[in-house]
């Protein structure tokens, strides 16, 4: 078997898979800026709203950083994979942009 994936011809969000007789791209994890193989923990670099922790690419919680995310009034935080999300409050409702009391 010849190792194709020695002249690397996947793209750079994929990793080389050789097969009998031929080889395969599969997509990095979505933690990953390019990598060597599946999961977290073969990634080259983290993903924006990631962080490496133990070798592997962990979801930074952007709701718990010091410095507060969501500035606007009656807003919570919600963490979501490499990002997060400003939503009013409970018994508020977004109108145009702002969080009025329902």
């Amino acid at each position: 078997d010849l190792d194709e994936c020695a002249a690397s011809p996947c793209k750079d969000h994929q990793y080389c898979l050789n097969t009998d007789g031929s080889f395969s791209c599969r997509g990095c994890d979505a933690s990953c800026v390019g990598c060597t193989g599946e999961g977290s923990d073969k990634c080259k670099t983290c993903a924006s709203g990631y962080v490496k922790e133990d070798e592997k690419c962990t979801d930074i919680d952007e709701c718990n950083l010091p410095e507060k995310v969501c500035m606007k009034e009656n807003q919570d935080c919600v963490n979501t994979l490499g990002s997060y999300k400003c939503v009013c409050s409970e018994g508020f409702e977004d109108k145009d942009g702002t969080c009025v009391q329902t």
